[in-house]
């Protein structure tokens, strides 16, 4: 069989690279936008600051997180203060500061959760301890730029929960003028793209049966173990 003439193949071969070229340039436009509605879903407020709920929960990555935490249930803004994603072996007053603290609310009123190794982990992680305790309401606190995927991941594992964002600000990520920045555009993009991905594993996970809250129990079908969770004041249900 004879192949075409080179004008031939010439002509196939751009049209195959233009054809490729516009989709990259349309996926890219896609994320463009994308990223840009992203920004803008950034808290730049606290919205609501009055409402009490039954916990308030800290993703650890962040002392201001700790902090504003501290503060909050100082405050008395929730029963309990649930931290997740502590590395095993550090104390409780070690992490608050407890020097700085009102030891009281140390002893009675601060967990911790020793699974989490990322958000996800930081969802699954407390949603099995909050329907442990039967709360109906949180209030997540981490940073602003973590924010909308930390929602998306909580909200995913529990529907039936009120969820209130609370974010802090930390001072090196811009998110004004963001573009002037070279590490906070980085971070933030980076943020968008893990969103986007947690999206679409979620949104695949939801036609599966059982959705994706499958994965609030363990290999063998039972709870994460409760040794998982520990506090100065851990009730009797959540030690060894």
């Amino acid at each position: 069989m004879n192949k075409p003439p080179l004008s031939v193949q010439h002509r196939r071969r751009f049209r195959r690279f233009r054809f490729l070229l516009s989709a990259l340039i349309f996926c890219g436009l896609v994320w463009a936008a994308g990223f840009v509605w992203y920004v803008n879903s950034i808290p730049t407020t606290v919205d609501n600051t009055k409402q009490h709920t039954d916990a308030i929960v800290v993703l650890t990555g962040g002392s201001e997180r700790l902090s504003e935490g501290r503060r909050l249930l100082a405050r008395g803004m929730a029963q309990k203060l649930f931290i997740s994603g502590v590395y095993r072996g550090v104390e409780v007053d070690e992490l608050l500061s407890a020097g700085k603290s009102d030891p009281s609310l140390l002893s009675c009123c601060v967990v911790l959760g020793h699974v989490a190794e990322n958000t996800r982990g930081n969802a699954i992680e407390t949603a099995v301890w909050v329907y442990e305790e039967d709360y109906e309401s949180l209030r997540i606190v981490t940073a602003n730029y973590h924010m909308p995927r930390s929602l998306l991941e909580f909200r995913s594992l529990m529907p039936d929960v009120e969820i209130i964002p609370h974010p802090v600000f930390p001072d090196n990520v811009k998110i004004e003028n963001w573009w002037r920045f070279p590490g906070s555009t980085a971070l933030i993009a980076s943020e968008f793209n893990k969103y986007m991905f947690a999206s679409l594993r979620n949104s695949l996970l939801h036609w599966l049966p059982g959705g994706d809250r499958t994965a609030l129990r363990g290999p063998n079908g039972d709870a994460p173990n409760p040794k998982d969770f520990s506090a100065s004041n851990a009730p009797e249900k959540m030690v060894e």
